[in-house]
């Protein structure tokens, strides 16, 4: 099974908020390849980054990739017309638009914990997408 994490699953992951353990069992499952996209790790940095310091929010997109997670940095013709695509459509942000695009790309299931951006898509048929909380 492949999942896709966005910045939101990994955040609430990172700080122990409610629905960081369902991404914790996913990175520590074997059966579960996790990935997520460049542009969502930058979200990443930039939430510790603001909250503390480089060091410190660079340590932890260190420990992320620890985790065996891979970052996928696609930003071919194709992925991007997708994002671009969706972007339209649901007017949701760049960077969420390239969760969905990578997901849809691996035939993966997006992990996340905001609704108020993804529950349209996930209603659209867009891509299967799982909500930690």
């Amino acid at each position: 099974m492949i999942v896709v994490l966005d910045a939101s699953a990994v955040i609430a992951y990172l700080h122990g908020e409610p629905g960081g353990t369902v991404v914790d069992e996913a990175l520590l499952d074997s059966a579960i390849s996790c990935s997520m996209h460049a542009i969502n790790l930058y979200e990443v940095y930039y939430d510790f980054l603001r909250r503390t310091d480089a060091t410190t929010a660079l340590g932890f997109v260190r420990a992320l990739r620890q985790t065996g997670l891979s970052v996928r940095e696609d930003m071919d013709e194709t992925l991007w017309l997708d994002a671009g695509r969706l972007k339209v459509a649901y007017g949701l942000s760049v960077a969420d638009t390239f969760a969905i695009a990578l997901a849809r790309r691996l035939s993966g299931e997006l992990m996340s914990a905001d609704h108020h951006e993804f529950d349209p898509v996930a209603e659209a048929g867009e891509c299967r997408i799982r909500f930690i909380r």
